[in-house]
C-alpha cells in the first residue's frame, strides 16, 4: 500500500487582498499538517484573488503576489506536506495563471494553465497567456512549465480549473507520462445544476487516465460571482470525497495509490492508448525530482475503507431531494453574494430593503435574514432596515403582509407614505409640459423614482446598503423603472426568474411557516403603481414569459421557433395567444436592453442572466430584420 491523504481547501479570497489571502490559506495549511495531510490542495488564484479581470495587466498587481508565495513558502517550511495554491506570474511579456508546488520552504515548480475560456462569464484570453505541452522555462530561478513533481509519496501532476473541462486537455499526456496524482485547482463559479456536471466530469475524466486527481473549487463571491466552494477526491472514477460547500474550510481523505497504479494494469484499453501515445512520439512532461526536498508521514494512515464498513453494500443515502437541493443551493448562494459583497466592500454598516408586500421584495428580505443569521445569530434581524413606502395605490393587504414578515424576523420597520411627495413631483412634470397631463405610466414611475430617491438618502446617511429587489423575469422586457425600482447598489435577484422566485417562496413558506409569505403570495403579483394591478395581465403569465425568455435570450430562437416550442409546452393557450405573447416579449426584451445596462452590479447564478458585463452581451443599438422569416 502506498497511502497518501490529501486536503482539499476552500479560501474565501478578496481580489487584490494578498496578505488577507495568505493569512488565511496558512491558518487552514496548518491545519491540515496537524492532521496528518500529505498533500493540501488550495484553489486557483490563491494569492490574487478570483476574477482579477484587468488588474492583472499591472505590473505591481502581478509582482506583488511573489513575496507573499515566499511568505506562504517560508511560514510552511516545517510541515511534512506539500502545498498546491494558485498564483499569477509574469514571464516575457505574458501573463501566466499557475498552479505553484510548495514544499520544504521552496517554490518547487510552476505549472501554467494552458485552457483559457472566453465564454459564459469568463475572458480570460484577454489577460493570461497559455501554458504549451513541453513547456520548460524559468521563473525567479523556479522552474515554470509542463512538469510533474515525484514525492516521496508517488507523482503528481497540478493542473488548473478548465484543463480538466477540456478532453484534450493536459492531463491525458500527463497520466501517459506517469502522473498518478492529478491535482486540479479552480475558480469555478456557482450555477444552477454545476454539482452534478462536476461530479461527472472528474469521474470520468479519472476514469478515463486511470488516475486520482484532487479537486479543490473557490468559495467566496466576488462582486456578481459566486464560488461554492468545495471539491472532490475521486481514484479512477470512484469517488472517495466529497468536501462541504459554500463554507470556508477543508476536508481530507486517504487514498491508495498502489491501487490506481494496479488499475492501470488491468485496463488494456488504457495500456494500449498508451502504448500508441509513446509511438506517436507525444511531447511529454518533464519530471522534477522532489524526493529530497520534504520527508512527507505516512506511517500513520489507515486504510481507506467505506464508513458503513461493507465494500458490497451502499450506505444509506443522505441525498435531499431534488427541490430541497435546488432550492437550498439558490439560496446558500444568494445568501453568500450578498454576504460577501457586503463585508468585502467594507463601505456599508447595515442592508436596506424597500419592502413592497410583494414576492420580490420578500425573497429579498430573506436572503438578507439568512446572512445575516450566519453572522448575528443572536440579532440577525439588527443588521437590516426595512422601510414600506404606500402611496395611495397600495393595499392594505401588501401593508399588513410587509409588517407581518418584518415582525417574524425581528427586523425593523418603518412606513413613510409618498402620496404628498408624489402629488408634488406629478404637478411639477405637468408644468414642465406646459400644463398637459402626465401620461399614466408617468406616474407609476414617479412613484416608483420616489421610493429609489429616499433609499439613496437612507443610504447616503447611514451606510446603508441598499438591495435592489426585481427578478429577472420583469427586467428582461422592461417591466421596471429606471431611477426607481431597477436601482440599487446590489441586485440580489436579478438573475432569479419570476417563476423561481415563487418557487422559492412557497419552499420557505413550508419549511419556515411564516406567515408574512403565506399573506404575500395569497394576494395576486402586482406593482401597485396603479388601481388593481395584476403583473400577468399586463404582461403574459409568468411560466409562459419565463419560457419566452429561455428560448429567445437562452437557445438563441427565432420568433417561430420560439413558437413551435411553445406549443408544445402549452398545449392547453390558443396557438395565436401564444404567438401574440413571443411577439410581445421579443418586441419588449429588445426594446429594453437599454434599461438593463443601467442596472446595478447583480449576482450570477446561472448560465444565462441579463448583467451585460457576464453572461448575455447585447448591443443597445439592434434592428429586428434579421427575425423575420424570408419570404
Amino acid at each position: 500500500m502506498r497511502l497518501v491523504k490529501v486536503g482539499i481547501a476552500s479560501v474565501n479570497t478578496t481580489v487584490g487582498a494578498f496578505v488577507r489571502n495568505v493569512d488565511r490559506a496558512l491558518v487552514l495549511a496548518k491545519r491540515m499538517a496537524e492532521d496528518g495531510v500529505t498533500v493540501g490542495v488550495f484553489q486557483e488564484q490563491l494569492l490574487a484573488g478570483y476574477p482579477a479581470e484587468d488588474m492583472v495587466q499591472w505590473q505591481g498587481f502581478i509582482d506583488r503576489q511573489w513575496p507573499e508565495l515566499e511568505r506562504f513558502a517560508q511560514e510552511t517550511a516545517a510541515l511534512p506536506t506539500v502545498f498546491i495554491v494558485g498564483v499569477g506570474v509574469a514571464l516575457q511579456g505574458q501573463r501566466l495563471n499557475c498552479a505553484a508546488v510548495v514544499a520544504g520552504g521552496r517554490v518547487l515548480g510552476l505549472v501554467p494553465k494552458e485552457k483559457l475560456p472566453t465564454y459564459n462569464v469568463f475572458y480570460e484570453a484577454r489577460t493570461f497567456g497559455r501554458g504549451q505541452p513541453g513547456m520548460a522555462e524559468v521563473h525567479r530561478g523556479v522552474p515554470l512549465g509542463d512538469y510533474l513533481f515525484q514525492f516521496d509519496f508517488g507523482v503528481l501532476a497540478p493542473e488548473v480549473c478548465e484543463d480538466i473541462w477540456s478532453a484534450d486537455g493536459p492531463m491525458r499526456r500527463r497520466a501517459y507520462s506517469g502522473a498518478e496524482l492529478v491535482v486540479n485547482i479552480s475558480a469555478s463559479p456557482f450555477r444552477l445544476g454545476v454539482v452534478d456536471t462536476r461530479r461527472e466530469l472528474i469521474a470520468t475524466r479519472a476514469s478515463d487516465h486511470q488516475c486520482t486527481i484532487a479537486y479543490a473549487n473557490a468559495v467566496g463571491a466576488n462582486d456578481g460571482l459566486i464560488f461554492d466552494g468545495g471539491g472532490y477526491l475521486n481514484q479512477n472514477g470512484r469517488q472517495l470525497l466529497e468536501a462541504p460547500r459554500f463554507r470556508e474550510g477543508y476536508a481530507a481523505g486517504v487514498v491508495d495509490l498502489d491501487r490506481t497504479l494496479r488499475l492501470r494494469g488491468e485496463a488494456t484499453t488504457w495500456r494500449l492508448d498508451r502504448e500508441a501515445w509513446v509511438a506517436s512520439a507525444g511531447k511529454g512532461p518533464s519530471v522534477l525530482d522532489c524526493t529530497q526536498v520534504v520527508r512527507t508521514r505516512r506511517d500513520t494512515l489507515a486504510y481507506p475503507v467505506p464508513a458503513h464498513r461493507s465494500f458490497f453494500l451502499p450506505a444509506q443515502s443522505q441525498q435531499r431531494s431534488a427541490r430541497e437541493a435546488l432550492c437550498e443551493d439558490i439560496l446558500d448562494a444568494l445568501a453568500l453574494g450578498v454576504g460577501d459583497y457586503f463585508e468585502k466592500t467594507r463601505a456599508f454598516k447595515l442592508l436596506g430593503i424597500a419592502l413592497s408586500g410583494g414576492r420580490d421584495s420578500l425573497l429579498t428580505l430573506l436572503i438578507a435574514h439568512r446572512y445575516a443569521r450566519r453572522v448575528r445569530p443572536e440579532n440577525p434581524g439588527s443588521l437590516i432596515q426595512a422601510f414600506y413606502m404606500p402611496s395611495r395605490y397600495s393595499s392594505d393587504s401588501t401593508r399588513d403582509a410587509a409588517e407581518t414578515i418584518a415582525r417574524e424576523l425581528g427586523v425593523p420597520f418603518q412606513i413613510v407614505s409618498i402620496d404628498e411627495a408624489f402629488e408634488r413631483e406629478r404637478a411639477v412634470a405637468q408644468q414642465m409640459l406646459g400644463g398637459a397631463s402626465v401620461t399614466p405610466i408617468t406616474e407609476q414611475n414617479i412613484q416608483a423614482r420616489l421610493r429609489a430617491q429616499r433609499m439613496w438618502n437612507w443610504s447616503n446617511s447611514c451606510g446603508g446598503l441598499f438591495l435592489q429587489t426585481g427578478n429577472m423575469s420583469e427586467k428582461s422586457v422592461g417591466y421596471t423603472t429606471i431611477g426607481g425600482d431597477l436601482m440599487g447598489a446590489l441586485a440580489v435577484i436579478a438573475n432569479v426568474p419570476k417563476t423561481v422566485v415563487v418557487y422559492l417562496l412557497d419552499y420557505l413558506q413550508e419549511v419556515t411557516g411564516y406567515e408574512g409569505i403565506r399573506k404575500v403570495l395569497a394576494k395576486p403579483a402586482g406593482p401597485e403603481l396603479a388601481h388593481n394591478q395584476v403583473g400577468e395581465e399586463e404582461l403574459m403569465p409568468f411560466p409562459i414569459l419565463d419560457a419566452c425568455f429561455y428560448l429567445y435570450a437562452g437557445e438563441k430562437l427565432t420568433p417561430a421557433e420560439m413558437l413551435k416550442a411553445l406549443v408544445s409546452m402549452f398545449p392547453e393557450v390558443e396557438a395565436t395567444r401564444l404567438g401574440g405573447y413571443v411577439d410581445k416579449f421579443v418586441r419588449l426584451f429588445t426594446q429594453s436592453i437599454y434599461k438593463w445596462v443601467q442596472s446595478p452590479l447583480s449576482l450570477h447564478i446561472g448560465n444565462l442572466d441579463l448583467d451585460r458585463e457576464r453572461a448575455l452581451q447585447l448591443p443597445v443599438v439592434t434592428g429586428s430584420e434579421w427575425m423575420r422569416d424570408k419570404a
